[in-house]
């Protein structure tokens, strides 16, 4: 039950929120409406699964589907064993301290550095400091390097949920360490942890910056071959149908078809947060 306002001021602070929190809700239904009302008659079984022709004018987007499967398969090996390891350190095991604030301070500041800069660092270590080239292994590093702070944030708050009686319990009975984070913390955290990470992962799948400096090709109609190749990659491909055509008008179906295809991978990821949540705080409560 919300709690009413009872004075003039409480009342338009109350108010405003109501109005501003309304208006981004129409934003978000407005644009999500007018992709699906533009994408829908694109959408076909030869669309999924044709190669594009003339530069993505004509034809599919079945390359820059698995592009892009193969770009978040990549970035998920990297960046969830990173994170998650990582959030359990400097939950479970680092000493609370200066050093340990400082670090999570450089992590937070991590997470808001934009993704054009990521994509400037990727371009400079893994593209041609280590030698990758412009490939989907360069790619996917990069992707992880910038979601990596998200799912360290996500991973630590939802371990510092966890009732420390819990811990203390487990150790009374005698069990180690590990142990006791196995058994006793990371089944009840893994719902935030996976939630967070799996939002990070979304937002990965989206990112154009990153992956046109390291990974992304214009037109490749063949499917890559090893982790060494370059890609196409759906924000890529619709940016360059919306922006790069000689004739734009004319490319409008297919610029709808990639975006919603786009939009319901991203929400494709959320609602598998959403549902990894929902069944693990089924599953464990206290």
């Amino acid at each position: 039950m919300s709690m009413k306002p009872r004075n003039t001021s409480e009342r338009i602070v109350y108010y405003g929120m109501l109005s501003i929190t309304y208006a981004i809700l129409l934003v978000v239904v407005y644009i999500i409406a007018d992709v699906v009302v533009g994408g829908i008659g694109t959408l076909s079984w030869e669309f999924l699964t044709e190669a594009p022709r003339k530069s993505g004018e004509e034809g599919g987007i079945w390359p820059v589907i698995v592009g892009t499967f193969y770009l978040v398969l990549g970035t998920i090996a990297f960046a969830l064993p990173l994170g998650m390891a990582g959030a359990i350190y400097l939950s479970e095991y680092a000493k609370q301290g200066r050093m340990t604030r400082l670090i999570r301070l450089a992590i937070v500041t991590l997470a808001g550095i934009p993704s054009v800069v990521l994509g400037l660092f990727g371009l400079g270590l893994f593209v041609i400091f280590l030698g990758f080239g412009a490939s989907i292994l360069a790619g996917s590093m990069t992707l992880a390097c910038m979601i990596l702070p998200t799912i360290i944030v996500a991973s630590e708050e939802a371990l510092r949920a966890v009732p420390q009686s819990f811990r203390e319990a487990s150790l009374a009975l005698g069990a180690s360490k590990w142990e006791t984070i196995w058994r006793n913390v990371l089944p009840y955290a893994v719902p935030g942890m996976m939630t967070g990470s799996i939002l990070g992962i979304g937002r990965a799948a989206g990112e154009t910056a990153p992956i046109l400096l390291t990974a992304a090709a214009f037109f490749l109609p063949t499917l890559p071959q090893s982790v060494f190749d370059q890609c196409m990659a759906l924000p890529y491909h619709l940016y360059i149908l919306a922006t790069q055509l000689p004739d734009i008008e004319k490319a409008r179906p297919m610029q709808y078809g990639t975006a919603l295809v786009l939009i319901i991978v991203v929400l494709g990821f959320n609602l598998t947060a959403i549902v990894i949540r929902s069944y693990f705080r089924r599953k464990y409560r206290w």
